[in-house]
């Protein structure tokens, strides 16, 4: 069984050959950027969200729903590389990391959602945060077993380690959850939501044994002038910033994925998931915020 599902890209450009055969590894070729958006109506939608469905919606969720459709409309951009050659996934997976502590102990993993292109929010926020409380409660086994595996190697050896974990699971593409490494553990894109750190602008490195090559860090909804109908007005902005990797991901597919982001989030009501009408939601059962 093979550790993800791909098909080979055929099309490939020549400037595209150039800049695969340009770097060896994402040591070089990253690309940084930041989008600011509106956030006036996320922050609205989330509290309709909450009040009308009893159930606990953050930016973190919007931001994987929304990436889940970027990467519908540019599947270009859902790929990996293997024997300097793209392939695209099969199937759009996004990941957040998560803080994970224990006995004054901080470590950083991930929390992932399959198929985030075909869900919907509600899905995506039950599914997360379900996904989250497991790998807090370190009740993921595949990733427990795979962090367990990591502990027994020697710093000596870290480095052909992380090489050798991604040249046979992606370059080979093999399925090791047998030896206790978790099957696609990052995804297609990794969401770090650096604003819960009170960072309003922050780029996360590529993480070479991911093979992963976007990394997406929204920062915190703050106060801003902005413009509406030729006149300042107080707003609340967010910066979106992200790390490309340019063996594959060019200006193209990014404006693809900004132009979506700015779509979904600055028209939420439209754009997300329709929302219960106030006596609709009084008749529901009210689940616990969080």
């Amino acid at each position: 069984m093979p550790h993800l599902e791909l098909t080979p890209k055929t099309d490939i450009s020549s400037f595209r050959k150039l800049a695969i055969g340009s770097w060896k590894t994402t040591y070089d070729p990253t690309v940084y950027g930041t989008l600011t958006v509106r956030m006036d109506k996320a922050l609205a939608y989330i509290e309709a969200f909450r009040q009308r469905t009893g159930q606990r919606l953050t930016v973190t969720h919007l931001m994987t729903k929304a990436m889940g459709e970027a990467l519908r409309r540019c599947p270009e951009a859902n790929a990996i590389l293997r024997f300097n050659k793209i392939y695209l996934r099969k199937q759009v997976t996004i990941s957040a990391l998560v803080v994970q502590t224990d006995a004054g102990k901080v470590d950083l993993t991930s929390a992932k959602i399959d198929d985030a292109d075909k869900k919907s929010l509600r899905e995506i926020a039950q599914e997360m945060d379900e996904a989250v409380r497991r790998v807090r409660e370190r009740r993921d086994v595949a990733l427990e077993k795979g962090k367990g595996t990591i502990q027994k190697i020697p710093y000596m050896f870290l480095n052909l380690f992380t090489w050798l974990i991604g040249f046979l699971m992606y370059t080979l593409n093999l399925d090791l959850s047998g030896i206790g490494m978790p099957k696609d553990a990052f995804g297609s894109i990794i969401i770090t939501n650096v604003g819960s750190l009170g960072l309003d602008t922050a780029y996360v490195p590529l993480v070479p044994y991911t093979r992963v090559p976007i990394f997406v860090a929204p920062g915190a909804v703050k106060d801003a002038p902005v413009v509406e109908d030729g006149k300042v007005v107080p707003g609340k902005v967010m910066n979106i910033n992200a790390s490309f990797d340019h063996r594959f991901i060019d200006g193209f597919h990014a404006g693809v994925l900004a132009n979506t982001l700015r779509e979904m989030l600055e028209n939420p009501f439209e754009r997300f998931d329709a929302l219960p009408a106030a006596s609709e939601a009084q008749s529901e059962p009210i689940q616990a915020a969080g």
